[in-house]
C-alpha cells in the first residue's frame, strides 16, 4: 500500500527541487518528490547523446510537424531533433498570451536542469540593495552576506569552474580550475583591459561543468563535446540526474513520483498551516492527497505560482499567498538577443582544440560608482571567438571537388558577444489564472500580461553600442551591431510572481522563503525573486534552496512547523 504521509514534500525536480530533496533527505527527513512530467533516468535515457549531426534525419532541424505542433517553441533555438521530447507538449499544456510571452517548459524528471546553459554567477552586494536604494518595488529582506556561505556551499557540491578575478561587481566563488580562453579571446581581453584602463574585463565564463572529476559523486570531468543538453553520461555538468538526485536517493529517504501534477496545497485555516498537497496522476487522472509537515514548491516560477493561486481559495479567492495583492505580479526575465560581432585578422596558424561548452563573460560596467545613464541597472555579455568551419558559404566555389577540399580547411576568425540585461520588477507585469480555459486534465491555464518598458528599451541602445565600441577598440574588423528582437520569456530566466520581502502586506514570502500565510510552505525557485540582477539566476536559486532547507529542518526540530 502506498505511503501517503511524509516529513516533507518537494514539488518539482529541476535545479531547485533537486537541491531541496538532497538537503532535506540528508538531514534525515522522509521526502516525497512529485514531478508532473515523465521519468528520465541518468545515462539510460540520454538517447541522442552520442549521435552525430548526420545521424538525425533532418540534421537536427525541426520538421514541419514539429513546427506545426510547437508554435511557441519554434520561435527560437530550443525546437530541434536532438532535444525533442524534453520540452512540454503545448497542446496538452496550453497558456494564454495577452501580450506575447515565450514560455519554454520541460516537464520531466530533472526539468530544465538537463537543458540549461550552466552559466553560474553570484549576485553582488549591490544587486540585493538596488531596489531600496532606487525606490524600485520593495527591498530584498536579505543581503549578500546572508547568502555568501550558501553560495560557497552549493558551488562546492555542484562543481563550478571559473577564474578568480577580484571584482566587486561579480564576486569570486568556490571554483574548480577555469577553462581556457582561446588565443583570440585572450588577445581581445588584453586589448579591452588596456583600452579601458582596467575598468572593463573579459574572462572565461563560470560554468557548472567539472574541470576535475568527482569520483565521490560518480562524475567525470568535462570531455569538451559540447553536447550538454542532450544529456551527459559522464555527469560532467551539474543536473538533478547527475548530482542532487543520486545524493538524495543514497540516503534511502527519498520517494520520487513522476507523472504527478500537483493541483493545490492543502491548507488548514484553523492552524494556518499546510497539511499536504493534492495531485492528479497525469496518466490515470486519479486524484491523490499526500500529507507532510513542510512543503517545498519548486515547480518552476510560474507553475509554483499556479499552485499557490489554486490553493486555499475558500480563504483567499486569489489563492494561498495572495493576501498582499502581489501573487502573480512582478514578472521578470533577462532581455537579450542583441550585441555585436566582427572579423578578426591574423591567427591563421591557430585553431581551437575540442568543443569547449563555455564562452567568455564581460561583467556589468554601467551604472557603477558615480556613473548615471538614462536607465537603471545594467547588463553583461556572453560570447566567444571561433574559426568558421565546413558549414560556411564559399561563393566562388559552390560545387565539386574544389569546394570539398576547401571546406576541410578552417576559415577566418570571428568574435561576437551577446548582452543580457536586467528587467525591473513592474507590478503590472503579471500572470493570472484563466478558469474559462483548461488543459488536458481540465485544470485552469495561466494568462500572461507582460511587456518590456522604457527602462529596458533605453538600456538596449547601450547594449549594442557598447559591444560595437569594445570590439572595435580591440582591433576587430567589420564590426556589426545587431538586435534581432526579444520577447519576454525568451531568456528562459523567468523570475518573480511570489516575491520575498520584509512585510506581509507587500510580499508573498519572508526572508526565509516561507509563505507569510502558511509558514510551513517554502518557495525557493525563480518565483521568490524580488529583483533580477543581470547575471544568470540558477546559482542563486541553489543557494536560497539550501539555506531555506537548513532553516526548515531547524524549525521542525524547534516545533515551530
Amino acid at each position: 500500500m502506498e505511503n501517503n504521509e511524509y516529513d516533507a514534500i518537494v514539488v518539482g525536480s529541476g535545479i531547485s527541487g533537486g537541491w531541496a530533496a538532497k538537503e532535506l533527505t540528508e538531514k534525515g527527513l522522509k521526502v516525497l518528490m512529485l514531478e508532473r512530467g515523465r521519468s528520465l533516468e541518468h545515462v539510460k535515457d540520454y538517447v541522442n547523446e552520442n549521435k552525430e549531426i548526420w545521424e538525425f534525419p533532418h540534421r537536427d532541424r525541426p520538421t514541419r510537424e514539429m513546427l506545426a505542433n510547437y508554435p511557441v517553441l519554434r520561435r527560437d533555438y530550443p525546437l530541434n531533433e536532438s532535444t525533442f521530447g524534453s520540452w512540454t507538449d503545448e497542446n496538452e499544456s496550453p497558456y494564454e498570451e495577452i501580450k506575447r510571452f515565450d514560455w519554454y517548459r520541460s516537464y520531466q524528471v530533472g526539468g530544465r536542469s538537463l537543458l540549461w546553459g550552466r552559466q553560474s554567477y553570484r549576485w553582488n552586494r549591490m544587486d540585493f540593495e538596488a531596489n531600496a536604494r532606487e525606490g524600485i518595488a520593495i527591498d530584498w529582506p536579505i543581503r549578500y552576506e546572508d547568502l555568501e556561505s550558501w553560495y560557497h556551499y552549493v558551488e562546492g557540491f555542484a562543481g563550478i569552474s571559473g577564474s578568480m578575478e577580484g571584482l566587486d561587481v561579480l564576486p569570486d566563488g568556490n571554483f574548480l580550475p577555469p577553462m581556457d580562453l582561446n588565443i583570440v579571446e585572450k588577445d581581445v581581453a588584453a586589448r579591452i583591459k588596456a583600452h579601458y584602463n582596467g575598468n572593463r574585463h573579459l574572462f572565461i565564463g563560470r560554468t557548472a561543468n567539472l574541470t576535475e572529476s568527482r569520483p565521490e559523486q560518480n562524475r567525470v570531468q568535462c570531455q569538451y563535446r559540447n553536447r550538454c543538453w542532450r544529456g551527459c553520461s559522464y555527469g560532467a555538468f551539474f543536473s538533478t540526474q547527475s548530482a542532487t538526485l543520486p545524493a538524495a536517493m543514497a540516503t534511502g529517504n527519498l520517494t520520487l513520483r513522476p507523472w504527478s501534477i500537483v493541483t493545490r496545497v492543502l491548507y488548514d485555516k484553523d492552524t494556518q498551516r499546510a497539511t499536504g498537497v493534492e495531485m492528479v496522476d497525469a496518466e490515470t487522472n486519479e486524484v491523490i492527497e499526500y500529507k507532510a509537515r513542510i512543503i517545498f514548491l519548486n515547480a518552476s516560477t510560474f507553475n509554483t505560482t499556479w499552485i499557490l493561486m489554486n490553493s486555499a481559495t475558500d480563504v483567499w479567492p486569489d489563492g494561498l499567498g495572495s493576501s498582499s495583492g502581489e501573487l502573480g505580479h512582478n514578472v521578470m526575465d533577462h532581455h537579450f538577443r542583441l550585441g555585436a560581432a566582427g572579423r578578426v585578422e591574423g591567427y591563421d596558424d591557430k585553431y581551437t582544440y575540442g568543443r569547449r561548452p563555455n564562452g567568455f563573460y564581460v561583467p556589468r560596467f554601467r551604472n557603477l560608482g558615480n556613473e548615471k545613464r538614462d536607465y537603471l541597472r545594467g547588463f553583461g555579455y556572453q560570447g566567444a571567438a571561433s574559426r568558421t568551419g565546413w558549414s560556411r558559404t564559399i561563393a566562388e566555389m559552390n560545387v565539386g571537388a574544389d569546394l570539398k577540399h576547401t571546406l576541410t580547411e578552417p576559415g577566418h576568425w570571428t568574435i561576437g558577444m551577446t548582452a543580457f540585461g536586467e528587467m525591473l520588477p513592474y507590478h503590472e507585469n503579471r500572470i493570472y489564472l484563466n478558469r474559462d480555459k483548461t488543459d488536458k486534465w481540465g485544470l485552469p491555464i495561466l494568462s500572461f500580461d507582460v511587456a518590456m518598458q522604457a527602462n529596458e528599451y533605453a538600456m538596449r541602445r547601450d547594449m549594442v553600442a557598447d559591444a560595437e565600441e569594445m570590439l572595435e577598440a580591440a582591433g576587430v574588423k567589420d564590426v556589426q551591431g545587431r538586435d534581432v528582437g526579444y520577447a519576454p520569456g525568451m531568456g528562459i530566466h523567468e523570475m518573480g510572481t511570489a516575491r520575498m520581502g520584509r512585510d506581509p502586506r507587500t510580499s508573498v514570502l519572508n526572508a526565509n522563503n516561507q509563505v507569510w500565510d502558511a509558514l510551513n510552505v517554502f518557495v525557493t525557485d525563480g518565483a521568490c525573486m524580488t529583483s533580477a540582477s543581470c547575471v544568470n539566476p540558477s546559482l542563486t536559486y541553489m543557494a536560497l534552496t539550501a539555506r531555506a532547507a537548513d532553516f526548515a529542518v531547524q524549525e521542525l526540530k524547534r516545533g515551530n512547523l
